[in-house]
């Protein structure tokens, strides 16, 4: 299981929304996928951050939290255009692969392994049964 816990993993890309995050409470996952869009503003007034990075993290946070994701697994698949659970829920293993696979080349992504068939389908078997639970 992946840590649902703090935010070990962010990329460095976040340095700013993580400090403005950690100091208005916001230290773990589940508290970060539970942000609402009013908090996001008040941390960009407050701090220095910005609303695109801020809702990325959101992202993260839910994948993260709700299918035990890593967080660069999250940012990879929402670098590559899978939003939300329900598009991983709707995504093929192929597709999958397809999209990732592209962009983790071209960023040399840290991923330890890249993305794999089997995993792929993992995933999106995870986010369709999440979907069913809810």
């Amino acid at each position: 299981m992946k840590s649902k816990g703090d935010l070990n993993g962010l990329s460095q890309n976040f340095i700013d929304e993580k400090k403005a995050l950690l100091s208005a409470g916001f230290t773990n996952w589940e508290r970060i996928k539970e942000l609402r869009d009013e908090d996001i503003n008040q941390l960009v007034i407050t701090k220095r951050s910005s609303i695109a990075n801020l809702k990325r993290i959101r992202g993260i946070a839910i994948f993260v939290y709700e299918l035990e994701l890593c967080p660069n697994e999250a940012a990879l698949l929402l670098h590559a255009g899978i939003a939300s659970i329900s598009a991983l829920a709707n995504s093929s293993p192929q597709s999958l692969l397809l999209a990732t696979g592209r962009l983790h080349r071209k960023l040399n992504s840290n991923l330890n392994q890249p993305l794999d068939l089997a995993k792929a389908n993992n995933w999106i078997q995870r986010a369709k049964a999440r979907q069913i639970m809810n």
